[in-house]
């Protein structure tokens, strides 16, 4: 029942975002909701896929969804109710439904779009951090001071290095990444010098969340990401929290509840951690992972608080 109720509830609130008609990028009346298959695309138990239709399930703006899943996702795990294709094996379907969803959100980003995104964090919205104008919507999205950066987000440690000058031990990074962490590192030249033009530093993200490293991976530039909410106010941790910002999305992929959405611990967001001076660490926000993160940089790699 819990599960029918949340899709049910996702139809009528794309009902009600619904616009003239679908289309690529940004713009009212165009986002598109996505109902994200669990684990990465694969079954627990595949043997125990029963194939029964979805309820409810959707997307705001008019036409087909770019991604037919209609999937009704577990809140606890297991499998869930979805349509399945006949004589397709419940597996090879629900990895099929991965990979359909991470091309639809790579071609709304490539389009200009901004994409709602499950993080291991909270929600966020992503965009192209090449692309300058779609960098312009995210801050317009969200009424956010233009002088406040944006971070971007990779899906490997290795991608770091072009968009960054890193001078802490690659060890440190996999250490930390990918992770609830923020790191700020001084940027490099290959990074669009339209995202904060009034620093020298980036913060970069590889979220421990598999869909949206599968995203970065698809994509041939870095992400530009930040939170799914209105500046000022909390965090989001079910797409339903952030839905009157639906009409200015291209696609909104709804992976479920983040973590305990009665808990404000869970909307602390990523720790965000300046290591951009040699040999020494800044924590910029506390965040979810403060204790593990200072843990590993003071103890292991032997940083001191830039403060000492």
């Amino acid at each position: 029942m819990a599960r029918a109720a949340r899709a049910l509830a996702l139809a009528r609130a794309a009902e009600g975002a619904a616009g003239p008609g679908p289309g690529p990028g940004p713009g009212p009346g165009r986002a598109r909701l996505v109902l994200l298959p669990p684990g990465g695309g694969a079954w627990p138990d595949p043997h125990d896929a029963r194939g029964e239709p979805a309820e409810g399930g959707g997307w705001a703006g008019g036409g087909r969804p770019p991604v037919e899943l209609g999937w009704a996702g577990p809140e606890g795990g297991g499998p869930g109710r979805r349509r399945q294709v006949p004589g397709r094996p419940a597996d090879a379907w629900c990895r099929a439904g991965w990979r359909e969803a991470v091309a639809a959100a790579a071609s709304a980003l490539q389009a200009g779009g901004l994409v709602a995104v499950p993080t291991d964090t909270v929600y966020g919205v992503a965009c192209l951090a090449q692309d300058s104008a779609a960098v312009r919507s995210i801050y317009s999205l969200k009424g956010r001071n233009g002088a406040k950066p944006l971070a971007i987000c990779l899906g490997d440690v290795e991608r770091l290095y072009r968009y960054c000058h890193v001078n802490v031990p690659d060890e440190l990074l996999r250490d930390l990444l990918p992770g609830p962490v923020t790191l700020v590192l001084q940027r490099s030249e290959e990074l669009n010098k339209d995202l904060n033009p009034f620093t020298s530093l980036v913060g970069v993200r590889i979220p421990n969340h598999p869909f949206m490293r599968d995203l970065a991976r698809a994509c041939s530039g870095p992400l530009a990401l930040t939170s799914a909410n209105i500046s000022s106010h909390g965090s989001t941790l079910t797409v339903l929290e952030f839905q009157d910002l639906w009409p200015q999305l291209s696609l909104v992929i709804d992976g479920g509840p983040i973590g305990d959405i009665q808990s404000p611990e869970c909307r602390l967001g990523s720790t965000v951690v300046d290591l951009s001076v040699s040999g020494k660490f800044s924590i910029i926000r506390p965040g979810c992972a403060l204790t593990p993160t200072v843990d590993i940089l003071k103890k292991k790699y032997g940083l001191l608080p830039e403060s000492s």
